[in-house]
C-alpha cells in the first residue's frame, strides 16, 4: 500500500512539472499564468501600438467628467486647481467575447491596451493620483467598448477680467485635446451632452459660486493640422459679502470718522489734525492691505481700487478743508488786527492835528506871538490841506486794498465747517449711488 501511494506521489510531481515547463506567453510585464484566461485569448494578436478601426475610420471616444473639487482659484497667478474624474469611452473590435458580461480589470494592464493620448492644453501641473495604487480603472464590455477613467489633479490656466473686483464675474474653461492623433484619426464626443459634467452643482467654494455651466466641442487647429477638442466652460460669481464686511464697511467709516472733524473748534489744532492724520494713514494702509491677494498689473484698475481711492479722497478733502478753514480764520484775525491798528493811527493823527491857542499878558510879547502866531496858522492851515488830501489818498488807497483783500477772504470762517457738514456726506452719498449702480447693474 505504501508503494502505492509512493507512485501516486511521483506521478503528481512529474505532471506537476511538466506544467511548469510548459511554454507561456508573456504580454509585457504580464504573462499567460498572470492573465485571465479570457484576458489571453484577448491578448492574442493584439498590438497595442495600432488604434482601433485602423485605415478604416476616426475612432469615437466619448467623454464625461465628475469635478470633485475646486480647491484653490488663484487671482495673482490667474489659474485654478481642481480635481477631476475623467472618463473616456471607445470601442475597440478586437476585444470582443462572447456573453452579455463586462471585466473589471486591473489598472496596471493599460500597459497592454490602446488608449487615447488625451490631455489638458492649459493645464500649469498636473498628477495622477497614487495613493494606495494609481487611481485607475479598466472595464471592458463583451462588444469591445471600453471603459477607460482616471483621477487627475491639475492646475489649469484661466484669463480673469478683474476689472470689476470684487463684483467680478469670471468665466474658466477645462479643455480635453488630443496630442498626437487628428481629426482623421479620433473624434471626441461628449457622451451626454451637458449631463456629462456632474459635481458643479453641488460644489462649495470659499469665495466663489458656480453659476452656470455648458459643454462645447470643438477643434483645435495648429500648424501640424486640426485635433479634436472638447471644452466645459463654467462661470463663477464671487461672494461679495466678505469684501463689503472686510474692505468696504471700514473705508466707509474711515470717511465717516474725518467729519468729525467739522463739529470741533477751529482752535483745537491738535485734536483736529490728529484726526485727519490718523483717517489718512489708515486708509493708507487699509489700501495696501487690499492688493496684497491682486496681481500688480496696471492694466487692470479695480471696482475695489476706484471706491479706496474714493474714500481716500473725501478723507484727505477733510483735511484740506480744516486746513483752509484754519487758515482764513488767521486771515480774518490779521485783516481785523490791521483795521484795529489803522484806525488808532488815524485817531492818533487827527489828534495830533490840532492847534492849541496860546495868550499873554504882555503887550510886545503878545504882538510878536500874534505875528508869529499867524505864520504857524497860515502854515497849519496849509499843512491841514496837504494833510487831508495825503489822508484822503491814504483812505483811497486803503479802501482799494481792503476790497482787494475782502475778495480773498471769508467774512465768517465758521460757515465753511457749517457747510461742509452738510456738503460732505452728501456728495458722498451720491458718489455712492453712482458707484454701486455702476459695478452691479452695468
Amino acid at each position: 500500500m505504501s508503494v502505492l501511494l509512493h507512485v501516486l506521489l511521483v506521478l503528481c510531481l512529474s505532471v506537476a512539472q511538466g506544467g511548469c515547463l510548459y511554454s507561456s506567453h508573456h504580454w509585457g510585464e504580464w504573462n499567460d499564468s498572470q492573465l485571465l484566461p479570457t484576458i489571453q485569448k484577448l491578448m492574442k494578436g493584439y498590438n497595442r501600438y495600432l488604434r482601433p478601426n485602423f485605415n478604416e475610420g476616426p475612432v469615437e471616444i466619448g467623454m464625461s467628467l465628475d469635478i470633485a473639487s475646486i480647491d484653490a482659484i488663484s487671482e495673482i497667478n490667474m489659474d485654478y486647481t481642481a480635481t477631476i474624474f475623467l472618463r473616456q469611452r471607445w470601442r475597440d473590435s478586437r476585444l470582443v467575447f462572447p456573453g452579455n458580461e463586462s471585466i473589471s480589470v486591473d489598472g496596471r494592464l493599460v500597459s497592454l491596451l490602446w488608449i487615447p493620448d488625451t490631455f489638458i492644453p492649459d493645464s500649469k501641473r498636473s498628477f495622477l493620483h497614487d495613493v494606495t495604487v494609481e487611481n485607475r480603472l479598466i472595464r471592458i464590455f463583451s462588444n469591445g467598448t471600453v471603459l477607460y477613467a482616471l483621477r487627475i489633479t491639475a492646475t489649469i490656466a484661466c484669463n480673469m477680467d478683474l476689472t470689476k473686483y470684487p463684483m467680478d464675474r469670471q468665466v474658466c474653461t477645462l479643455q480635453l485635446e488630443s496630442w498626437g492623433y487628428n481629426l482623421q484619426d479620433v473624434v471626441f464626443y461628449w457622451t451626454r451632452g451637458n449631463d456629462s459634467v456632474k459635481g458643479l452643482d453641488t460644489l462649495r467654494l470659499a469665495q466663489y459660486s458656480v453659476e452656470s455651466y455648458y459643454t462645447s466641442v470643438s477643434e483645435a487647429v495648429y500648424e501640424t493640422g486640426q485635433y479634436p477638442k472638447l471644452v466645459l466652460h463654467f462661470a463663477l460669481r464671487r461672494n461679495v459679502l466678505f469684501f463689503i464686511l472686510e474692505t468696504y464697511v471700514p473705508s466707509i467709516l474711515l470717511v465717516v470718522l474725518s467729519w468729525v472733524s467739522f463739529w470741533i473748534s477751529q482752535s483745537s489744532v491738535p485734536a483736529r489734525t490728529c484726526i485727519g492724520v490718523t483717517t489718512v494713514l489708515t486708509m493708507t494702509t487699509l489700501m495696501m492691505g487690499a492688493r496684497t491677494s491682486l496681481p500688480n498689473a496696471n492694466c487692470f484698475i479695480k471696482a475695489i481700487d476706484v471706491y479706496l481711492g474714493i474714500c481716500f479722497t473725501f478723507i484727505f478733502g477733510a483735511l484740506l478743508e480744516y486746513a483752509c478753514a484754519h487758515f482764513c480764520t488767521m486771515q480774518h484775525q490779521t485783516i481785523e488786527d490791521l483795521h484795529r491798528d489803522l484806525l488808532k493811527e488815524f485817531n492818533e493823527s487827527n489828534g495830533n492835528g490840532s492847534i492849541p491857542i496860546i495868550t499873554s499878558t504882555q503887550q510886545n510879547q503878545s504882538v510878536e506871538i500874534g505875528s508869529t502866531a499867524e505864520e504857524p496858522t497860515e502854515q497849519s492851515a496849509g499843512s491841514d490841506c496837504r494833510s487831508n488830501g495825503a489822508s484822503k489818498e491814504k483812505k483811497a488807497g486803503q479802501g482799494c486794498g481792503r476790497r482787494a483783500v475782502s475778495v480773498f477772504t471769508v467774512e465768517n470762517p465758521h460757515n465753511i465747517d457749517r457747510h461742509a457738514r452738510t456738503a460732505f456726506p452728501t456728495a458722498f452719498l451720491f458718489v455712492n449711488i453712482l458707484y454701486w449702480l455702476y459695478y452691479l447693474f452695468l
